[in-house]
């Protein structure tokens, strides 16, 4: 995430297609699967088969269609009988939000999923490969959310006792992270989690593999407050947490999050695709928009890929690079923001519901404990809240509340960051290359709910506010899941 009108930089992973053949292995478990599909396909499968057969016979011939360049495909809408509020928003008929590529919508309680869907397409159809569907296991780069993953892993290591909240993280970096104005000032784990560090993005938050973070660090990467007296929503936060918890253990970010979270509960993802199987690198979500960069919309024109637009194989390297892409001679501890910790994670938004489900049932889930049940309870804790005490930036409204790694929503009646009315959820927002997405716990009521928009025709934050500052599409959306 980042703040409104800034730029995005280039995504650190190579998605050229020229040299990717189409292989496209889905993996569908059994959870409920919309099929999306154009109007032609959709008249082909309106016959006297049942339902299923109509859904089977269609998809079918959705995949067997020769496949065309990407700009002159047509838009796809959905068949009126499929029509759901998140179906809607993918078939442009709720006028209160443009159209998406695509949804995926998760909700669960603390034993099962209650409610899994998906509609639109996960890849548009081009010269090398086939349209392929999206479904409710289709493998997402999750932006932000990832920050909440990185955030549980940390609170590990400080059970392992590798870690402390309140010690100067210099300790562990072996050079002092000091903010020029404050040099007295330490900076802790806690301070870093919660945004409370004095950080901000300032010139990047993202270096390559070459790079030593140490010497990317400026002057303009600090503002004005002291550590510990602002709450400054920044992603190089989450690159510096990744140094030093490589810094701590000797282990590479991307296998440490592999060992600490996504192993333990069988969940096949990973940081910038490292750690994820092959099966999942096929069924990436490509993340669209309808113009070639959140600056330029052109709602009549066609879907622009513009991150994960792989066709079913890994990029060559994973990680920016200057000078090749040598990993095996990376030192651990001196750039932890090669594998974007702030927002690199691909995963099932099936599988994001689970670690959903590991907060909500207090650090285990199917009988796997990662976290003790105090911990979870410290996460949930606010650290910074707005109008309390340390000033800061609210983020547009959306951002009133934030712990030691999980956002939090107020839920004050009326106020500016609450989608569902009265509601106190803990989790964190998505919001890059096209997606906006959100994992959200809500403890009082027993809920999680997971989304994904994988694109929007136009810019979605210009479309009238409904409940709250989050986009109207997202107000939609956790309004449907959250009944």
């Amino acid at each position: 995430m980042k703040a409104r009108g800034a730029t995005w930089p280039s995504p650190s992973v190579s998605t050229s297609a020229a040299s990717m053949p189409s292989i496209e292995v889905p993996d569908i478990r059994p959870m409920a699967r919309r099929i999306v599909m154009p109007p032609t396909l959709a008249q082909a499968a309106a016959s006297a088969y049942t339902p299923a057969m109509r859904a089977i016979i269609t998809a079918a011939l959705l995949l067997a269609a020769p496949a065309a360049a990407a700009p002159a495909l047509p838009p796809i809408t959905l068949a009126p009988s499929q029509g759901t509020a998140l179906a809607d928003l993918v078939a442009g008929r709720d006028g209160r939000a443009p159209q998406l590529a695509g949804v995926i919508g998760v909700v669960a309680n603390r034993d099962r999923i209650l409610r899994a869907e998906a509609h639109g397409v996960a890849e548009f159809g081009s010269e090398i490969a086939a349209a392929r569907l999206l479904t409710t296991d289709s493998v997402v780069r999750v932006a932000s959310i990832s920050k909440l993953v990185v955030a549980i892993a940390v609170w590990r290591l400080v059970e392992q006792g590798r870690l402390d909240f309140d010690r100067d993280v210099s300790l562990y970096l072996g050079w002092p992270l000091r903010q020029p104005n404050f040099p007295d000032r330490p900076v802790t784990l806690r301070q870093l989690l919660s945004h409370t560090s004095g950080i901000v993005d300032g010139p990047g938050y993202g270096f390559a593999l070459e790079e030593q973070l140490r010497n990317r660090l400026t002057p303009q990467h600090w503002g004005p407050a002291a550590p510990g007296g602002r709450f400054e929503y920044a992603n190089l936060n989450y690159g510096i947490i990744a140094t030093v918890m490589e810094a701590a253990t000797g282990e590479r970010f991307d296998r440490l999050m592999t060992r600490l979270v996504l192993a333990p509960l069988s969940i096949d993802a990973g940081y910038n695709w490292q750690g994820a199987s092959d099966a999942a690198v096929a069924r990436a979500a490509v993340l669209y928009r309808k113009g070639a960069d959140e600056a330029h919309w052109d709602p009549a024109g066609p879907w622009v890929p513009q991150v994960d637009d792989l066709h079913g194989q890994r990029s060559p390297c994973p990680v920016r690079s200057t000078a090749g892409c040598d990993l095996a001679a990376y030192v651990p501890g001196s750039n932890g923001t090669i594998f974007s910790p702030q927002g690199g994670l691909r995963i099932s938004l099936t599988d994001l519901a689970r670690i959903g489900q590991l907060l909500l049932r207090g650090g285990e889930v199917d009988g796997i404990r990662l976290l003790k049940p105090a911990s979870v309870k410290a996460m949930f804790t606010p650290v910074w809240q707005a109008g309390k005490g340390v000033p800061g930036d609210d983020y547009h409204g959306q951002m009133l509340c934030y712990g030691a790694g999980p956002h939090c929503l107020s839920g004050r009646a009326g106020a500016t960051d609450q989608p569902v009315k009265g509601a106190r959820w803990w989790g964190h927002l998505g919001e890059a290359y096209g997606l906006l997405a959100g994992l959200w716990v809500d403890q009082r009521r027993g809920r999680v709910i997971a989304y994904a928009l994988t694109g929007s025709a136009a810019d979605p934050f210009a479309a009238p506010r409904l409940r709250s500052q989050f986009s109207s599409a997202e107000d939609i959306i956790m309004a449907e899941l959250a009944q």
